[in-house]
């Protein structure tokens, strides 16, 4: 980092990650014009944007451009010592081979258990323990969508304020259901998304699935799941049709979905928060319009509390397979076992081939706004994302829409959208989210509270009523990494246990899901 930092107004200031770099990023708020020197004698020699990078020393063309002391690209041209290195000076580098990468070659860190933290969550019959208490009504078929959003917004005005310990109702619309290829192998991804989704903690095992009668995906079929989830036995499920021949009229179908709904709320009702370990938590990490900063702040702070949640027994799950596999060859030697490792390695392989077949590469990510921030191609922005993983070893590798069997660091393979990614996730079973942003985004999930986390105090302050926590602290020195990760697993245990309520539970702002569907649609 460079020198005498504190003072970020006062004096030109960049963040250089590891020795052996060759560019830092720009501190100061609005950047630093031509001529600004830093203290080791850097002078600039154009205007350069904040997160943006300077070269550190003269880079000859076709040379390493290296940060977080990784190889992020070579010099499309002469770089001059000063210089603004954006994305278009930089030439893509190859992704790493998977053949040839080490599994499981390092050993575990010694991370101490830590003890003697607790939550108020929901603990549910099958042993997991929510952070809310949502009724979810899970639909078969998107052609049911528009009826649930009705019957939702009928339950949140007339029935929800007859159950005051039921934090409110979410509709589980999706695109899936019909108009695809339902046997599909690739079927099995969103068939499994979807079931596993009803079995979200946060909805208290009451499973309630609207269906239309005519759809491929029989809610019987939904129900039944994969070959890789627990069935959901009839008996403990209802299923409406809304072609049945009983319903005479829309208003029929309506009566009857409120009268089963209020079945669902009054068992919810009666769940009660109590006091559980946070070793019952299952938190998610995710990123999303990302900066330059991403990887020096928001990111390694998820990542020292992910490390604290491991150590108090809890699961923390990050995904996001493209912005992971260019850094791939640094999360191999942390499995586990050399089981875990390949399944690493078979995620990473499924997900190349998926993007061959859409005749597309991993240099469409990233997005115009990351490339604003700083962010020059995937490369550098897969080492950045990864820091959220913090230091723990793997101990378990789902595909898409899979439930955890361990507790501990665990690799949820998605795409890295953040909507689909978020859906994904949700069915995974997380009951908390961590979401970092340097960019700035609404983001929100319904069923489970989104904290979310500016990498810069400066997007921090302008969304003051939308950003949860600030670690651009960190940049400026006024924190470290490790008292900004000690904040966020303290936000955690008051969010979960409903003593404090995000700014997108507190303003309502939620996303649709977005099931990931690699299958044929007809």
């Amino acid at each position: 980092m460079g020198e005498n930092y504190m003072n970020t107004q006062q004096k030109a200031l960049y963040i250089k990650v590891n020795p052996t770099d060759n560019v830092a990023i720009v501190v100061n708020s609005n950047g630093l014009p031509a001529g600004s020197q830093f203290e080791d004698g850097v002078t600039l020699i154009e205007h350069i944007p904040q997160g943006h990078k300077v070269a550190l020393v003269d880079i000859p063309k076709d040379s390493e451009i290296i940060r977080y002391g990784e190889i992020i690209g070579y010099a499309v041209k002469d770089i001059k010592q000063g210089s603004w290195i954006d994305e278009s000076l930089v030439t893509l580098p190859k992704a790493p081979p998977l053949e040839t990468l080490p599994l499981a070659t390092r050993k575990a860190p010694k991370l101490e258990p830590l003890e003697g933290y607790t939550f108020e969550g929901y603990r549910n019959k099958d042993g997991s323990v929510g952070t809310k208490n949502m009724l979810g009504i899970t639909t078969s078929v998107h052609c049911v969508a528009g009826v649930v959003d009705y019957v939702v917004n009928i339950i949140e005005k007339e029935l929800l304020p007859q159950y005051p310990n039921v934090d409110g109702v979410v509709g589980l619309n999706h695109l899936y259901g019909c108009g695809v290829a339902i046997n599909a192998p690739a079927a099995i991804v969103p068939i499994r998304t979807i079931h596993n989704i009803a079995l979200n903690p946060n909805f208290g095992g009451e499973i309630m699935v609207i269906g239309l009668g005519c759809e491929k995906l029989q809610p019987q079929r939904l129900l039944e799941g994969t070959v890789d989830t627990y069935p959901i036995e009839l008996k403990d499920a209802t299923i409406m049709s809304l072609q049945d021949e009983r319903h005479v009229g829309f208003e029929a179908m309506i009566k009857e979905i409120l009268e089963t709904a209020k079945q669902h709320l009054e068992k919810l009702n009666r769940r009660k928060r109590e006091t559980c370990p946070v070793s019952d938590l299952v938190v998610g990490g995710q990123c999303g319009g990302s900066d330059a900063f991403s990887g020096v702040t928001a990111n390694p702070a998820v990542g020292f509390a992910a490390d604290l949640l491991v150590r108090a027994g809890a699961t923390f799950m990050f995904s996001e397979v493209t912005e992971v596999r260019d850094a791939i060859h640094l999360l191999t030697p942390r499995a586990e076992t050399v089981e875990v490792g390949k399944r690493l390695l078979e995620e990473m392989k499924w997900y190349d081939d998926y993007l061959d077949m859409g005749q597309t590469d991993r240099s469409a990510n990233p997005s115009p706004g990351n490339k604003k921030g700083g962010l020059a191609n995937v490369v550098e922005k897969a080492l950045g994302s990864i820091a959220k993983s913090g230091s723990s070893n793997i101990v378990e590798v789902l595909s898409p829409g899979q439930r955890p069997t361990k507790k501990g660091l665990i690799y949820a393979a998605t795409p890295a959208s953040d909507f689909v990614c978020g859906t994904q996730q949700l069915a995974s079973g997380i009951t908390v989210q961590l979401f970092t942003t340097g960019r700035g985004t609404p983001y929100g999930l319904k069923a489970v509270p989104v904290i979310k986390l500016a990498t810069r105090t400066d997007l921090a302050n302008r969304w003051f009523d939308l950003i949860d926590i600030d670690t651009g602290t960190i940049a400026t020195g006024k924190e470290t990494i490790e008292q900004v990760g000690w904040r966020i697993f303290h936000e955690i245990l008051d969010v979960a246990s409903g003593r404090k309520q995000t700014w997108s539970d507190k303003w309502g702002l939620y996303n649709q899901l977005s099931v990931f569907n690699p299958a044929p649609v007809t």
